[in-house]
């Protein structure tokens, strides 16, 4: 009994530290708000959609879900909006490596070292959902239609459309939500991007950290129009692997 109360002694700390950091230094496209004031272990998360991808407009809502021994263990991220995407269930649960326990699972094509580890934090989660909003992973799919449709839009370079228009039309019907929930949804890179900055980790996360702050570290052949941008969307990179 001693050990539940000393983790959720530490787990609560540990929450609210986060919840501090990311209030002070925000990431990007996101909302967190506690879902209430007295529980530090459900957190309700509002993303904006990226400008310049096929979600841009959309205001997306998930809650993240924390067992009392984080962060030795990894949360639940599950959204509220209606989502297809190859690795979101039917249910809204994202299915993403991060937040796997990191058993070994040969089955599941993830190495250890892909997945949780107590280093990883709300950030790292938050970056991961982002990127991979954009760039599916069709391995293992929670949702095999989507995960088909998006590889037939992938491999007709575009040219099926079916999954963006999916996805255009459940970014449309999320504007009635944001409307009551009187929020204004950015469009424009500007608005988009609140220049943060992230204190560099010692794990390897910051490779994320430097696709999606550091000017200097975008590939050569994305469009000269995103330069200043905090988050790229190059599309080409998704249709040719």
């Amino acid at each position: 009994m001693a050990q539940h109360g000393h983790h959720v002694a530490s787990s609560q700390k540990a929450l609210m530290l986060e919840m501090k950091s990311l209030q002070d230094e925000p990431v990007e496209g996101f909302k967190i708000t506690l879902v209430d004031e007295s529980d530090m272990y459900n957190w309700e998360v509002a993303i904006f959609g990226p400008p310049n991808t096929h979600y841009e407009g959309g205001y997306f809502k998930a809650r993240i879900k924390f067992p009392v021994d984080y962060p030795y263990s990894p949360p639940a991220f599950r959204f509220l909006t209606k989502m297809w995407h190859p690795n979101i269930y039917e249910n809204g649960d994202v299915c993403i490596s991060i937040l796997h326990p990191p058993v070994d699972d040969p089955q599941s094509g993830e190495l250890p070292s892909e997945r949780w580890n107590p280093t990883q934090n709300v950030r790292t989660i938050l970056l991961s959902v982002i990127s991979l909003l954009n760039e599916p992973n069709t391995f293992s799919p929670a949702n095999v239609d989507a995960s088909v449709m998006y590889r037939k839009w992938r491999d007709s370079k575009g040219k099926d459309r079916e999954y963006i228009e999916i996805i255009r039309k459940q970014v449309v019907s999320t504007k009635a939500e944001a409307e009551r929930d009187g929020v204004k949804v950015p469009i424009t890179l500007d608005e988009y991007c609140v220049r943060t900055r992230v204190p560099p980790t010692d794990d390897g996360s910051n490779l994320l950290y430097d696709d999606y702050y550091d000017d200097e570290e975008l590939d050569d052949d994305d469009e000269e129009d995103n330069e200043d941008c905090c988050y790229d969307d190059d599309d080409s990179g998704t249709e040719d692997s």
